[in-house]
């Protein structure tokens, strides 16, 4: 079956995985479709780059099933290797090579006949030709993250695996490499995206969120924060971090976060937030308003709510 016949890039059932008695990835279950950005966020050690490997055929779990491109992820994963481009947490390229070199070499792992034009193409797509003959060594965060891209796509994959593609990257090349996720996106190729940054999870179109293992929601941003039903109030005003400690301690209040100069206090109850909140403020000295809750605030609530997996037990 080829990825053309199948409504999904990615479509894997109860997959388990076990590191000697640690159940590292517990009954994942999740689906991406084609020209779709999904978002893969959790804290660390939370099996986002275990269930990725899962996906992509390069670790067999102990139980569960799938395909990916249209490809059976236990039985066909020299298959799934060869047609996704994936992008691990930490650089792998060479920094004694140029970009070219390091392109090239990819390219003839790849076996490709067309090799010369597909390493310009690259060059071209990701804006690399000005810097083609720099040694990879001398390159900042951002170019060696689009050089990264470049090598994923060479043998053009319909599917994009990215493992924190990010982290340590500036703001505005993080800006520059997700327009361009946008624009594969467009053109019909799917991304699986795992990331901890919030700016980042609202560019996706679709968001799961998995701690210790297991996935806690999944959907578009929307339906994410719907799916906890929570209330928010934002408070302002002096002597915030004393406020929260109070409020936590109060009927109603399930979540308190300080955001720079303001604090969100979140609850399921609603009308027993509010007065909560109303009580808190009566004397004048701050202020408190209604707001929609954000992504942030939700992942923050699931994160308090799940059990860690490698918490040792008596």
């Amino acid at each position: 079956m080829s990825a053309q016949e199948t409504p999904y890039v990615i479509d894997v059932h109860n997959l388990n995985k076990h590191f000697g008695d640690k159940h590292v990835v517990n009954d994942v279950s999740l689906q991406v479709a084609r020209g779709e950005i999904f978002g893969f966020l959790g804290p660390n050690g939370s099996g986002k780059t275990t269930s990725i490997r899962l996906m992509c055929g390069l670790l067999t779990p102990d139980s569960g099933s799938g395909t990916c491109l249209g490809y059976d992820i236990v039985r066909e994963s020299e298959e799934i290797k060869r047609n996704v481009g994936y992008m691990t947490q930490r650089f792998s390229y060479w920094e004694d090579l140029t970009i070219r070199e390091n392109l090239d070499f990819v390219a003839r792992i790849y076996q490709m006949a067309n090799r010369r034009e597909a390493v310009d193409g690259a060059l071209e797509a990701l804006g690399l030709q000005s810097r083609a003959n720099q040694l990879t060594g001398s390159l900042s965060g951002g170019w060696k993250q689009r050089l990264a891209l470049a090598a994923c796509m060479l043998h053009e994959p319909k599917l994009l695996l990215l493992d924190e593609p990010t982290a340590g990257v500036d703001p505005t090349a993080r800006r520059d490499f997700w327009e361009e996720l946008h624009r594969l996106a467009a053109k019909g190729i799917s991304v699986l995206v795992s990331t901890h940054y919030m700016d980042e999870a609202e560019r996706c179109h679709k968001l799961a969120y998995i701690a210790y293992g297991k996935l806690l929601a999944k959907g578009t941003a929307s339906e994410v924060i719907a799916s906890q039903n929570l209330s928010t109030w934002t408070i302002q005003g002096e002597h915030l971090s004393a406020l929260s400690e109070r409020l936590r301690k109060t009927p109603g209040v399930d979540q308190t976060v300080v955001f720079g100069s303001a604090l969100h206090v979140s609850g399921s109850d609603h009308a027993a937030l509010e007065q909560a909140v109303r009580d808190a403020t009566r004397d004048g000295s701050t202020r408190a308003e209604r707001i929609d809750t954000g992504l942030e605030d939700v992942f923050i609530y699931l994160m308090s709510r799940a059990t860690d997996n490698f918490k040792v037990t008596s």
